[in-house]
């Protein structure tokens, strides 16, 4: 049988025992990192969450203590007391390095199987066997000091946000569905047969009544559900920091959202995030990034040459530029070396597979370069081009020729690409705004005008002269916050004036009728008194990981999904009973 604590009480953890110590009776509990059995000497390296500290047994430990120490493997869970001594070699690797506990009592409170890993940073298990291990692999530094972070973060955002005014609420769980973008996770109702819920994909529509409510500055650590293809930095259930205020405008949210970080990051990581933070409109983060999410830790910018070769001969760039699209190209500095014939064919492959017809290059490897299209041009062209591009012996140029929407993201996606390969972008945290969003983002197959946000994002005010004769010049009170080249939050100031808003919902195609199902209890509420207002939500998972330099979400997160929205240990999701179907009003059928 196991041992009790009885009569034995922790007064410490493992990790926060220091020189100072030395000579105090202490009692700690953990897991066994490491037994070291040196004969007349054994060593247990102790490990709970705050740390490791070295257990020590030797010719003056009683001996039905020592024989239990000889026993312990990786793993056992015990608590032992003793006296707090300095070490004679001591190990500067670890905080707890100048001391060790001289053992006295010791209790095996559970034994342990051997693990199917080691607990050790850097596991080289594969990531589908940690998962199905979760509760062993959480006990790994990396990952508990990624959980333990990310409360950190929690408790500073409750903080920062009290003392700035806002009040947290909790909004509901079990909402009504509604357009949000991406595919509801839904809940059937027992008691409405045939009706569902939805989990919320945000708390959009609560915090706005919220504001109806008087509740003017309003928080949530808000968990949001997304039923959408996942990937290193989605999760189909996520935490966002989910704002709203009355009575402000564009100015006073990004305010708010920049001193959170700047507050965050200083009593998180001591560091200094200077503020206000870059802004850059949509429009021109697009053009010089190919990204309304750019990464600006490193130049590579977007050149427009769409003037200067239009008329030089070469078809697909000529083509290009007169049937309205562009010729844009971005300089991959001191990558010649890199880039050979070879993996330039690579690269073309890759713009293919974004949606290029092809790439063109220019590569300076040598005394002169070479250009996949030379014979098209005439005497001093490449020379122009060159000095266009800001290209030097050594460097790369990359070109793409098509409709603007096209030439854009694939070279932004390329200066990512060649960025990495290249390894040149450096290792800090650059901040930026994107502001004056499109409202709307032309359809090519519906062929119709599409909301690039939800219907209650308010357009600038001197662009609602365009809502019904140029869609596509409405720009938006919607703004993101951008941290390397990943997207923190959205936010929008709000309609509230029901005559805009019916208007927006006839320039999205609803009907009244159809407005009136989706949204009425909103548009109704705001016939009683709506304040302006707007808000943002930030990503809290997205934020830690960046912040731990994690690779993915999943290792901020405790119990992650696994890419098919699977969870590994539990195996969920999974069948249930046929009666609960029953109860439910529901039948199963199974798509081929």
């Amino acid at each position: 049988m196991a041992d009790t604590m009885q009569g034995i009480k922790r007064s410490s953890y493992c990790g926060d025992l220091r020189i100072e110590n030395a000579g105090e009776k202490a009692c700690v509990c953990g897991w066994v990192q490491k037994q070291r059995n040196k004969g007349a000497l054994i060593f247990i390296d102790l490990r709970d969450r705050t740390g490791i500290v070295q257990l020590v047994f030797d010719e003056n430990t009683d001996k039905a203590v020592f024989e239990k120490a000889a026993s312990c493997r990786s793993e056992f869970v015990l608590a032992v007391s003793g006296k707090v001594r300095e070490r004679d070699a001591k190990n500067p690797e670890i905080p707890t390095g100048d001391i060790e506990i001289e053992v006295e009592d010791l209790r095996i409170l559970s034994k342990a199987q051997t693990p199917p890993f080691e607990i050790v940073n850097g596991c080289k298990t594969a990531e589908d066997i940690r998962l199905k291990y979760r509760y062993l692999d959480l006990r790994r530094p990396e990952l508990r000091d990624n959980i333990l972070f990310r409360h950190k973060v929690m408790q500073v955002t409750r903080e920062y946000y009290s003392e700035q005014g806002f009040i947290e609420i909790d909004t509901p769980m079990m909402i009504k569905s509604t357009p949000e973008g991406a595919r509801d996770y839904i809940i059937p109702s027992r008691v409405h047969q045939g009706n569902f819920y939805a989990l919320p994909q945000s708390p959009q529509l609560y915090k706005q009544l919220l504001m109806v409510s008087g509740f003017d500055r309003y928080f949530q650590l808000a968990r949001c559900f997304r039923d959408e293809d996942l990937r290193a930095d989605r999760q189909p259930k996520f935490t966002q920091i989910d704002t709203e205020m009355s009575f402000v405008d564009v100015e006073d949210v990004l305010k708010i959202g920049e001193g959170y970080i700047k507050k965050l990051f200083a009593e998180t990581l001591n560091m200094d995030i200077p503020t206000p933070f870059p802004r850059i409109t949509y429009k021109e983060a697009m053009e010089r990034y190919g990204s309304d999410k750019p990464d600006t830790r490193f130049g590579m910018e977007i050149v427009d040459v769409s003037d200067m070769v239009k008329d030089w001969g070469f078809g697909v760039f000529s083509s290009a530029v007169e049937a309205g699209g562009s010729v844009r190209a971005i300089t991959a500095k001191n990558a010649a070396s890199v880039y050979t014939r070879k993996e330039i064919d690579k690269l073309v492959e890759t713009a293919k597979g974004i949606g290029a017809k092809g790439l063109a290059w220019i590569r300076w490897a040598d005394e002169a370069p070479s250009c996949s299209f030379a014979k098209f041009l005439a005497e001093g062209q490449l020379e122009q081009l060159l000095e266009k591009t800001g290209a030097e012996k050594g460097d790369v140029v990359l070109f793409v020729a098509d409709k603007t929407k096209v030439v854009l993201p694939v070279l932004g996606a390329l200066r990512l690409n060649i960025a990495k390969r290249l390894d040149i972008i450096p290792d800090q945290f650059n901040f930026l705004w994107v502001v004056e969003f499109p409202f709307f983002e032309w359809d090519d197959e519906s062929e119709t005008w599409v909301a690039m946000h939800h219907p209650f994002t308010s357009p600038l005010d001197e662009c609602i002269q365009y809502l019904d004769s140029d869609p596509g010049a409405v720009r938006a009170k919607a703004y993101d916050m951008v941290l390397n080249g990943i997207e923190l939050s959205s936010g929008s100031i709000r309609i509230t004036d029901p005559e805009l808003q019916s208007k927006m919902f006839a320039a999205l195609g609803l009907s009244p009728e159809e407005a009136q199902t989706k949204f009425g209890f909103l548009t109704d509420a705001f016939k009683y008194g709506a304040p302006p207002h707007g808000g943002m939500g930030i990503g809290l998972d997205r934020l830690v990981m960046l912040m731990c330099g994690a690779d993915s979400l999943r290792d901020v997160l405790a119990f992650p999904k696994l890419k098919d929205a699977s969870e590994a240990m539990t195996s969920a999701p999974g069948e249930v009973d046929p009666k609960q179907l029953d109860e439910l009003g529901i039948a199963i059928k199974i798509s081929e």
